[in-house]
C-alpha cells in the first residue's frame, strides 16, 4: 500500500460513521472505528476481515514517514507518538505500539476548531481560571476523556480576554491557537524539543505568564512545574487520575518518602484547581462529560499539607462547598445529569464513585417526581397483612 491507498482507507474510516473519535487499526482484526465510545468495524471494498501483520507495518511506516527519532523509539522502547494530516480533512494524534510481536495503531482525530467553554458546557468553575495570576491548574482523567480540549477551551477563553504570552509543549499539537490578545507559541514534542522535562526548563527563559504542559508524566516534570508555579507563572497540565483528590497522592507518590513533607508544602502553596473528567453514555447517543472539581482553600490546603483524616476528604470537601466554592464530586455531578435526563440511571449508578451516594439520590428524586423507588411489588407478607387490617 502506498501513502495514497493509506489515506484513501482512513478517509473512508473517518466516514464510516458519526461521532467518530478514534481509528483502531490491530492485527486480525478488521479496520475499526470508535464511534460515540462503541468500537466498531468499518467496511470496505474490497473487504478487509482480518489485518495482517505486514498490513498493519505498512500502516505504520507511512505514518511514521522519514522520521528517524519515532522509527528509533519504536524500535527501542516499543510505541511512538506522532501526528499525521490527513489532507485537508483531519488532523491526527497517533500512537504505534508493539503488540505480540506485530505493530497495533491507535488514531485520535483532533478537532480543527478550538472548542469554546460554553461549546463543551463546561462548569462554571472554568469560568474562574482565567483569573488565576500563578500557581497550578491540574485537569485529570481517563485516556481519551477530553483533558486536553478543555485546558484548549481554557486557553481560547484567556487568548480572547489577555494580552499574555503562552508557551504549550504538546505530544502532539492538537489545536493549533491564533495569535489574538495573547501571543501563543505551540511547541510540539520530538520537533521542537525532546522531552517535557527539557521544555519546561527552557519555557522559564522565555518569559511567558502562562505555560501549558501536555502531561506530568515524571518527577523532573513536576519539580520544574512545581518551580514554575512558585516563580509567578501560571502552570495549566494533566495527570491520569481516576479524580480530583487521587491526583495529590499521584503527585506526592513521585517523591521520595522524605520529600514528602516538603512537597505537600508546595502542592498546597501553589494549587488551585484540580478538575478530573468522564464521559458517560448520554440518553439519545453521544457521550456527556462529567467533572470533579477540588479548589484550594484553607479546608483543602490543610488536607494537603497533613493528609486526609476522618471529616477531612477531599471528597468531604468537596461535597460540602458547591455552593460557595463552585467544587462539586462526581457523584453530585451525575446525580444532576440524571436530574437533566442526559443520563440513564443504570449509567449514573455505574460511573458513580460511591454509588449508595447516587442511588438515594436517584431514590429521592424519584420520589419528588412521585415514580417508585423500587420494583418490588405485591409481595406475600405484605398482602397478607393487608387482609388481616381489612378484617379488622
Amino acid at each position: 500500500m502506498r501513502k495514497a491507498e493509506i489515506d484513501q482507507l482512513l478517509t473512508a474510516m473517518l466516514d464510516s460513521h458519526q461521532n467518530v473519535s478514534d481509528l483502531n487499526i490491530t492485527v486480525n482484526r478488521p479496520l475499526q472505528v470508535e464511534a460515540s465510545g462503541s468500537l466498531v468495524p468499518v467496511p470496505v471494498q474490497p473487504m478487509i476481515e482480518h489485518l495482517t501483520p505486514f498490513q498493519t507495518e505498512i500502516f505504520a511506516l507511512n505514518l511514521v514517514g522519514a522520521d528517524r527519532r519515532l522509527c528509533t523509539q519504536l524500535l527501542e522502547q516499543g510505541s511512538c507518538d506522532a501526528s499525521y494530516q490527513l489532507q485537508q480533512k483531519a488532523r491526527f494524534r497517533v500512537n504505534i505500539f508493539s503488540q505480540r510481536a506485530n505493530y497495533s495503531l491507535v488514531l485520535r482525530k483532533l478537532e480543527t476548531r478550538i472548542p469554546t467553554m460554553a461549546d463543551l458546557n463546561l462548569p462554571v468553575a472554568f469560568s474562574h481560571m482565567p483569573a488565576e495570576k500563578n500557581g497550578l491548574i491540574l485537569v485529570t482523567g481517563a485516556t481519551g476523556s477530553g483533558k486536553s480540549t478543555s485546558l484548549a477551551a481554557l486557553i481560547n477563553e484567556i487568548n480572547q480576554q489577555k494580552a499574555l504570552h503562552i508557551v504549550t509543549l504538546e505530544d502532539p499539537i492538537e489545536f493549533v491557537h491564533p495569535n489574538l490578545c495573547s501571543t501563543v507559541n505551540q511547541r510540539e514534542l520530538g520537533t521542537d524539543y525532546d522531552s517535557f522535562a527539557s521544555g519546561l526548563r527552557a519555557a522559564l527563559r522565555q518569559a511567558p505568564k502562562i505555560i501549558l504542559v501536555g502531561e506530568m508524566r515524571d518527577r523532573e516534570t513536576v519539580e520544574l512545574g512545581l518551580k514554575a508555579a512558585e516563580t509567578g507563572h501560571l502552570v495549566l497540565s494533566t495527570l491520569h487520575t481516576v479524580d480530583a483528590g487521587q491526583a495529590i497522592g499521584r503527585i506526592v507518590g513521585m517523591f521520595d518518602q522524605e520529600e514528602e513533607k516538603q512537597v505537600r508544602m508546595r502542592l498546597a502553596d501553589t494549587l488551585r484547581w484540580i478538575v478530573s473528567q468522564r464521559l458517560l453514555p448520554r440518553v439519545g447517543g453521544g457521550r456527556i462529560a462529567v467533572h470533579d472539581i477540588l479548589r484550594n482553600g484553607a479546608r483543602t490546603k490543610e488536607s494537603i499539607q497533613m493528609g486526609e483524616a476522618e471529616g477531612k476528604t477531599f471528597y468531604e470537601i468537596q461535597e460540602q462547598g458547591r455552593a460557595t466554592y463552585h467544587m462539586q464530586t462526581y457523584d453530585q455531578a451525575i446525580s444532576q445529569a440524571y436530574v437533566d435526563g442526559q443520563v440513564t440511571e443504570e449509567t449514573a449508578v455505574a460511573y458513580a464513585t460511591r454509588k449508595a451516594i447516587v442511588m438515594r439520590a436517584i431514590d429521592r428524586i424519584k420520589q419528588e417526581r412521585g415514580e417508585k423507588t423500587t420494583d418490588i411489588e405485591n409481595i406475600g407478607l405484605d398482602q397478607d397483612y393487608n387482609r388481616q387490617l381489612k378484617r379488622q
